[in-house]
């Protein structure tokens, strides 16, 4: 994998970049749509391409449970195995692994239950990098311990330090060099300690970095604050990735702020529940005004969905518990926000990045000041 920036916006800390791949290029800013068991809920890979979508993510927790690494490797690797020809990241499962309930964190690793057995599962970072390789994603995260919010200084000094000595053994776990190691930053909201993480994994010259522990309820402003510290300590020549966020406004600030990548379950998610983004705002198609409403989802959308029908027939297969209500939804959510990050990409190529920001948030928060009156 190579990294290759091209353009720093003049105004702010907001980059253009390409990241190059053997399976394809991926200009960046980017957004990488989740598929979290190898599929993305409810679309299949070529409605997901149609989208605009460079990348993807999928789950090595969830994956590794069922239907295990061993199957994925035999079918040829996850590529073939979910047919999808563009570049993949997988994360490790950290994130997943520390949100259970039960779990016991060692030095050395975690235990935790299997899901639907109740087997003893140990997941460390060894095992964490054998399960990735096996599924053969061109970037792989490092096993990191992912830190609550909030958390107490003594703890996430203990925990930040455990998952810098848990990246080196990654690094050491490694066989061949086909796939992208990115380490993770860590560090809670104590700006010492993800400065003390950012630098200690730069000497380690990995391929790329990410910001964990941003979006485990600390909110847009405390966020703003960690990716401000974090970056600037980040290579210049190396993507920067920033974990599991995805509401527009906070990619927006978090653009502004030098990050590259990003990933979320938020467009597939809320599209299942009604929800649909717009240049005005969220609105939710189960909402009465909508039962008569003729025009498309986004006037100015040029998705499938927005090509083809009217907010009243979503409306109506809301209503009516339709299976293509979320399949419809998703394919204009999705490409809602791959759309935002070309345009944010063209603002960057012509310096006007930041009064596109504040041009988008403006319209966008239009519907949440109607709602207020």
């Amino acid at each position: 994998m190579h990294f290759q920036l091209i353009k720093k916006d003049q105004r702010s800390a907001a980059r253009l970049g390409v990241v190059t791949t053997t399976r394809g290029t991926i200009t960046t800013p980017i957004f990488m749509p989740v598929a979290t068991h190898a599929a993305m809920k409810p679309l299949t890979p070529a409605q997901i391409k149609e989208t605009g979508s460079q990348i993807i993510l999928s789950n090595t927790y969830h994956l590794h449970l069922q239907p295990g690494e061993n199957l994925i490797k035999k079918a040829g690797g996850l590529h073939r195995f979910m047919g999808w020809d563009q570049p993949i990241l997988t994360d490790s499962g950290g994130f997943q692994v520390f949100s259970l309930p039960n779990k016991r964190i060692t030095e050395d690793g975690v235990f935790f239950k299997h899901e639907i057995t109740g087997e003893e599962i140990f997941l460390d970072p060894a095992s964490a990098i054998r399960i990735q390789q096996d599924l053969g994603a061109d970037i792989i995260m490092a096993f990191d311990e992912c830190i609550p919010y909030p958390c107490d200084k003594g703890y996430a000094e203990q925990s930040t330090r455990k998952t810098i000595r848990w990246l080196k053994e990654c690094m050491n776990s490694m066989s061949g060099n086909s796939q992208a190691l990115f380490g993770i930053v860590q560090g809670s909201v104590y700006e010492d300690l993800r400065v003390m993480c950012a630098r200690e994994m730069r000497k380690l010259d990995l391929p790329g970095y990410a910001i964990g522990g941003v979006s485990v309820g600390e909110g847009l402003e405390l966020l703003k604050r960690v990716v401000g510290w974090t970056a600037p300590h980040l290579p210049e020549n190396k993507p920067r990735y920033l974990m599991g966020v995805g509401l527009p406004e906070d990619i927006l600030e978090s653009v502004a702020l030098g990050i590259d990548m990003f990933d979320c379950v938020i467009p597939t998610r809320y599209a299942r529940s009604a929800t649909l983004f717009t240049r005005r705002g969220k609105i939710r198609m189960t909402n009465k005004n909508y039962k008569r409403d003729f025009y498309p989802i986004d006037p100015n959308c040029s998705c499938y969905t927005c090509r083809n029908f009217s907010r009243a027939y979503l409306h109506h297969l809301f209503a009516a518990n339709e299976v293509i209500s979320a399949v419809l939804s998703a394919i204009h959510n999705v490409h809602f926000y791959l759309q935002m990050m070309s345009e944010i990409r063209d603002a960057i190529e012509n310096n006007r990045f930041l009064e596109y920001k504040g041009q988008f948030l403006e319209a966008y928060r239009q519907e949440e000041k109607r709602k207020q009156h």
